[in-house]
């Protein structure tokens, strides 16, 4: 939509339903309408409500778009939805305002919705999904509006104290530690309500999944800050792994022998032509994957990848191109340039070590 790729989650699904189920019961008690009748204007309010939020999420796209960010998709799933860019915001200012977009667009749904609601009849259908499209939509502007991370109010709090202190990291890090109070405090109020039976017993595992994805969403905010803060430790000359030739056609068992004994039991082991030229990469955990007694009668260029299928990083790039650079091509290994030379081989690994220390990496 716009030019805007739009994904559907299958776990979209089960809020549909959901929502048909719950509305629709209520909806036929409401309006006296038989149970068939009752669930076809639960899946009318469904519809609906996906479309309010996709307009919501589309005013974050087009937003973003207009200064220079580019979107990579808008995804509806069982919790609403979000929209991926492709990068942050250059200035706390474009950040502000691509996090209330949203917002806005749902104050308005809600706004036009609440006039349709005292323009139509009551007892109607149309009045009674003008309602809840009302109800929604001052529900979503709002939550959303809440300052901690993920929610798009946490966003526009990093903008503020960005702004204020001249440290993304900083703000990113503070509205993370305040979206874990809202998940805390959404998750208190949601037990609060099914106590005092203000809230459907169908909606209880909903809104508790809510609570739970927000708190996870803020524990990453807090995590991506401290990493970020990394970046400028990114050295490939100092990162990257050497790189150790072999001659195509080496049998494996061999060119492990030879490697073991260079004296350089953490390069990469890369594959030359006759010429002496690098055109692969030995894949270490392919080569493990070798029984010992087929190593000595497989070629070396049997678990090797072309040098033409790896990412290649440029030895000059910093820290914030180079985690550019991966997460747009994720993968294990890097191949490490200078002009046309290899000069190493980065592991994705390697990288991680380096931004999370502290974290206990798994083999």
């Amino acid at each position: 939509m716009f030019g805007v790729p739009l994904h559907l989650n299958g776990s979209m699904v089960l809020l549909a339903v959901l929502i048909a189920v719950l509305y629709g019961e209520f909806a036929r008690r409401q309006l006296d309408l038989p149970q068939l009748s009752g669930y076809l204007i639960g899946f009318g309010f469904v519809v609906s409500l996906l479309g309010s939020v996709l307009l919501h999420e589309l005013g974050h796209a087009l937003t973003a778009r207009r200064y220079g960010i580019g979107v990579r998709g808008i995804t509806l799933e069982l919790l609403g939805g979000y929209t991926e860019m492709d990068r942050d915001a250059p200035s706390p200012r474009v950040d502000l305002l691509v996090s209330l977009a949203g917002p806005a667009v749902s104050a308005v749904l809600g706004v036009l919705a609440v006039a349709a609601t005292l323009a139509l009849p009551e007892g109607t259908v149309a009045h009674q999904l003008a309602f809840q499209l009302a109800v929604s939509n001052v529900i979503v502007a709002i939550f959303n509006s809440l300052p901690g991370l993920p929610l798009d109010g946490g966003r526009a709090l990093r903008a503020a104290v960005w702004g204020l202190t001249r440290d993304r990291h900083l703000g990113t890090e503070v509205a993370g530690w305040a979206g874990r109070i809202v998940a805390l405090g959404t998750a208190a109020l949601v037990l609060l309500l099914t106590v005092e039976r203000r809230l459907a017993p169908l909606a209880l595992p909903l809104m508790l999944l809510v609570a739970v994805t927000l708190w996870r969403g803020a524990g990453q905010s807090i995590r991506a800050a401290r990493v970020s803060r990394r970046f400028p430790l990114i050295d490939l000359a100092r990162l990257a792994r050497p790189a150790w030739p072999v001659a195509t056609g080496t049998p494996l068992a061999e060119a492990q022998r030879r490697h073991a004994e260079s004296g350089q039991p953490g390069s990469a082991l890369l594959v030359t032509d006759s010429a002496g030229r690098p055109v692969a990469l030995v894949d270490p955990a392919a080569a493990e994957a070798v029984p010992v007694e087929r190593r000595p009668w497989l070629a070396v260029d049997a678990v090797a990848r072309s040098l033409g299928t790896l990412p290649t990083l440029p030895l000059g790039w910093d820290g914030e191109r180079v985690m550019e650079a991966v997460q747009t091509h994720p993968g294990a290994q890097y191949v490490v340039t200078s002009g046309e030379d290899v000069v190493g081989i980065l592991h994705i690994a390697d990288l991680a070590q380096l931004l999370e220390p502290n974290r206990k990496m798994t083999p």
